[in-house]
């Protein structure tokens, strides 16, 4: 995959030298001691017997020492996230990957590719209709039903009972197993899935939140949770209080490596700068999820020297949306003024502290499909784009930003970034932030010119991103108002499901990923980073490209 270069700021260790000089301090204590010796035997047994007393204290207060290591090493740790990060029974998956409560039965690597996880192997027949997975043996849930063939049938079962909202990803049978018709159960621990039509990149469109699996027995008959989450993953969610703080504890029966630490609890602190406050303070050790921290709050806790930072390329893209229903936006060369206008460059360095990759492109890096294309920023341009638009008018245009967002990223020093440079190009921007429903409602009805958001990668396979995004009349094409049409595109996309030859499916997602920069139905400008920020008395602290190594965290030195 090109433009992926993995970041990381190691954390500092200066722990381990001190511990080598008290070693070395205690072997210059042994040294004196081997050396004194006495030359009366009654001064000698005098001596043993002191000797004597003091190893029995010594082991006593090592013994009491080993205790308070012992408390110390289970303590709870506790985080802040931006969020509920786990939002409860009706939410489609209760709680969110990054908790290492549940596990898919396909996983991604570092690179978005698809890996094994829950399912031991997999493989598909020539025409890849029909798929075949070997499931793991002595797996259970947290509350010990096993993991097996059933289990799995019921998760679909669930899934088949219809489209599940989450405040995550959307869990849609239809779109990631379009054309099941059949899960069959083959053995004990081997099901397998038989489709109307060819998918060759089934496993890719299963990573993570498309083959979640849960306990047989943790759904109601509507298929929202019957209680805590029964997952099979390292932690357990033993306690959720919504908009106040979530607890999750170690499943000592976990079939795999266990969490290093006891007890987690995430406390939900959606102000970036009481997150901030928390963390400095010590009322958290750490902070997790999107946009835990703005970059520049965590380069000032990493020069304080008691903080370090985690960074690694995100499945997160950040987009200037447009309404292409109405003038200017409905006009590309409009499009292509704006995209040209904005310095990418500039945004990271500026609010970001450098931490992100600019793009021009749909589609983010965190799939093997990416493909990086040159990144133009031409002033001179854009304002001859926009004159031919506008000609010698300016015209008025409404930029909307979604409040929750704020709690997140910089989106209003950004927006008044992107307000200024509009003005070289004949456009004035009216700044106005809504709340999360009002925005919603906004860009749907199509009242909104401008706005600022993300969106994530729920899966390496890219069609359905294609699909929501581009395909007319569709998805986010329909509800963020985009207004974007190109016959070609629909028929990529339609055509694209069924093509087996990987090189030619390829060729036809570098073409959708072609279109998309040249006719922008939305305008790219950075991949995000997942950013974490930590206390040093917490080690293992690392993040992944969706969320951070909790099952690594503990105390530092323990």
């Amino acid at each position: 995959m090109q433009g992926l270069t993995k970041m990381k700021k190691k954390q500092s260790y200066l722990w381990i030298i001190l511990a080598i000089v008290m070693v070395l301090g205690v072997a210059g204590c042994s040294n004196n001691d081997v050396n004194a010796t006495t030359d009366k035997p009654d001064e000698a047994a005098a001596q043993a017997a002191l000797n004597e007393n003091n190893e029995s204290d010594r082991t006593a207060d090592e013994e009491e020492d080993d205790e308070q290591v012992s408390d110390v090493a289970d303590a709870e740790i506790v985080l802040a996230g931006t969020r509920n990060i786990a939002p409860g029974e009706n939410d489609a998956y209760y709680c969110s990957s990054i908790l290492m409560v549940w596990e898919p039965l396909i996983a991604s690597d570092e690179s978005g590719a698809p890996i094994p996880k829950l399912a031991a192997s997999y493989s598909a027949n020539e025409d890849y209709t029909i798929w075949t997975f070997q499931l793991k043996e002595g797996v259970s849930f947290h509350d010990g039903e096993p993991f097996n063939a059933d289990a799995v049938i019921a998760n679909f079962d669930r899934m088949k009972l219809g489209e599940k909202s989450s405040n995550f990803y959307t869990m849609n049978i239809d779109t990631t197993y379009p054309g099941l018709e059949k899960v069959e159960k083959l053995s004990d621990y081997e099901i397998q899935l038989v489709f109307a039509s060819p998918l060759p990149t089934l496993d890719y469109a299963m990573t993570n939140f498309g083959s979640a699996m849960y306990s047989p027995k943790n759904f109601d008959a509507e298929g929202n949770f019957n209680g805590l989450p029964m997952g099979t993953g390292p932690f357990k969610l033993i306690e959720n209080v919504l908009d106040s703080y979530t607890v999750i504890a170690r499943n000592d029966d976990y079939y795999g490596d266990k969490a290093q630490i006891a007890q987690i609890r995430i406390k939900v602190i959606p102000d970036p700068d009481t997150r901030y406050s928390a963390l400095k303070s010590g009322e958290v050790m750490g902070v997790l999820d999107l946009g835990a921290i703005q970059p520049v709050m965590a380069m000032s806790l990493v020069e304080t020297g008691d903080f370090d930072i985690s960074y690694t390329p995100s499945t997160i893209t950040h987009y200037i949306i447009v309404n292409g229903n109405k003038f200017p936006f409905n006009d590309v060369r409009m499009r292509q003024a704006v995209s040209l206008l904005i310095d990418r460059e500039l945004i990271l360095d500026s609010f970001y502290a450098g931490l992100g990759y600019p793009t021009v492109n749909v589609l983010n890096q965190m799939t093997p499909f990416y493909e990086a294309f040159d990144i133009p920023h031409d002033v001179e341009k854009a304002k001859s784009l926009a004159k031919e638009v506008l000609g010698d008018e300016r015209v008025s245009v409404a930029l909307v930003l979604r409040s929750g967002e704020l709690n997140r990223y910089p989106n209003k020093e950004e927006a008044e970034l992107l307000q200024a440079q509009l003005k070289e190009i004949g456009v004035d921007a009216e700044i106005t932030i809504l709340d999360n429903a009002a925005w919603s409602a906004a860009v749907k009805e199509g009242e909104y010119d401008l706005s600022l958001k993300i969106k994530g990668l729920s899966s390496a396979e890219p069609v359905s991103l294609f699909s929501s995004m581009m395909k007319t009349d569709n998805s986010l094409n329909k509800s963020w108002s985009f207004g974007y049409s190109n016959t070609e595109v629909d028929k990529l996309i339609e055509d694209v499901s069924g093509e087996l030859d990987m090189a030619k499916r390829e060729a036809m997602y570098n073409r959708l990923q072609t279109i998309a920069v040249e006719e922008l139905p939305v305008i790219p400008y950075f991949n995000d980073v997942t950013l974490v920020a930590f206390n040093k008395k917490i080690e293992g602290y690392e993040a992944v490209n969706y969320g951070v190594t909790l099952d690594k965290v503990h105390w530092a030195g323990q």
